[in-house]
């Protein structure tokens, strides 16, 4: 494993809690309830990815983390209400009982609101810091409003919905390809943007890693495609075969498992290629997205 990756996932983990706000004794019940999906576990990718675009456009681990932990923060909302029984209904997540199933449908969602609030919190919070340092200040809007964007209804939201209309139905390519880039990417997109944001990116590389992103982010959706028909329960810390029993729109079910392979391949050769001009110095982004590649062979 990418011990960059394995570097920044311990970084975020370590500071996980930091930014969730402190609570009276008498609402402990949402605290608790946000604690325990945060802390179960996860791949973390969203907080690597941007901890590791800032510190390769320059910047440091130190004045990225608060966005790290907000965007996971936001990663980890949106999968405690893609669990509940109107949208998806899992009774397992990160290999424990989802959310609602230990606290209850109205604290999950309470839960999930609860993280989303505080990631905005917590960037905001941060932002105070700089205002005598109008560059630095910007670096963070910038920051805050790629993650906004990408978590909202011109991102991760409109493929949710895209998502759940396509159920039972005939899907187009072109409405697949909408609702992948969007439930997925999106937030992948956002969080090696951000990062780059607040490491003084300049254009060609901004450009260069966004095209990364969407590569990856799209990899990543086919390949969870794919697992969700072969992978063990056990890795993914959640159950098998959840597309099929809903109908949902997916990559094998469309193109075939082979294909999508293929379609995982061609993905990962073209962001090797866009990032080849930075050589060793893009070894977290190229080795992460080979292990990805390599997950579903």
């Amino acid at each position: 494993m990418n011990n960059d990756y394995l570097r920044y996932k311990e970084i975020t983990e370590n500071h996980l809690l930091d930014f969730i706000p402190d609570v009276d004794l008498k609402s402990i019940t949402i605290y608790e309830a946000m604690k325990y999906s945060l802390t179960a576990g996860g791949k973390r990718i969203r907080p690597a990815l941007l901890l590791g675009a800032c510190e390769f456009c320059g910047g440091t681990v130190s004045q990225a983390i608060t966005y790290a932990c907000a965007i996971e923060y936001v990663h980890t909302y949106s999968l405690i209400h893609d669990d509940l029984p109107a949208m998806d209904n899992d009774d397992l997540r990160r290999g424990v009982p989802t959310n609602h199933n230990v606290y209850g449908d109205a604290i999950a969602i309470l839960a999930g609101d609860g993280l989303l609030t505080s990631a905005f919190e917590a960037m905001n919070k941060d932002m105070f810091l700089y205002f005598d340092d109008t560059g630095k200040l910007k670096q963070r809007i910038r920051a805050s409003y790629e993650i906004a964007k990408g978590a909202g209804c011109r991102g991760m939201l409109a493929g949710q919905s895209a998502d759940i209309e396509a159920e039972c139905r005939n899907c187009s390519k072109e409405m697949l390809d909408y609702i992948h880039i969007n439930k997925t990417a999106a937030m992948i997109i956002s969080a090696v943007r951000a990062g780059a944001h607040l490491g003084s990116a300049d254009d060609e590389t901004m450009e260069r890693l966004t095209e990364y992103a969407e590569n990856l982010g799209l990899a990543f959706q086919i390949a969870d495609d794919i697992l969700d028909i072969v992978g063990e329960e056990e890795q993914m810390g959640k159950k098998r075969g959840v597309d099929e029993k809903k109908n949902k729109a997916t990559y094998p079910c469309l193109y075939g498992m082979e294909r999508s392979r293929a379609k995982i391949r061609t993905l990962t050769e073209e962001a090797l290629d866009i990032m080849a001009p930075y050589y060793d110095n893009a070894e977290f982004f190229t080795s992460l997205i080979k292990e990805l590649e390599n997950r579903t062979n």
